[in-house]
């Protein structure tokens, strides 16, 4: 990703595989969506509940012309974020399909309701 992008792990270790799985989700982001100023994404290990495995929290928050679009993943989300790798795609998707609706109002490409 050419534009600036910031990655964060909170409660975990960095991890040179999770962060380059991150690049390339957001490259692909920018390929889709080239007005990306910056993007900021932070991966989070919750302290380990009692009966429960870690559940990993994705954060991403994007810059574009006129808007911030937040996509987040929570660990009460999805029982299968206790593998980060699942929580960042499923963030990735999120902030994709934000980022398409984002888009479409931009264009006027707006589907009719009905």
């Amino acid at each position: 990703m050419e534009k600036p992008l910031e990655i964060t792990f909170r409660g975990l270790d960095p991890s040179d595989a999770i962060e380059n799985n991150i690049r390339e989700r957001a490259s692909k982001l920018e390929r889709f969506f080239s007005d990306i100023m910056s993007m900021q994404v932070v991966v989070e290990a919750p302290h380990k509940h009692q009966h429960k495995g870690k559940h990993y929290r994705v954060l991403i928050d994007i810059m574009v012309p006129e808007k911030e679009i937040v996509a987040n993943r929570s660990p009460d989300d999805n029982a299968a974020h206790e593998d980060a790798y699942v929580a960042i795609r499923d963030a990735f998707e999120a902030a994709q399909r934000q980022l398409e609706a984002y888009r479409d109002r931009r264009t006027g490409n707006v589907k009719a309701r009905g």
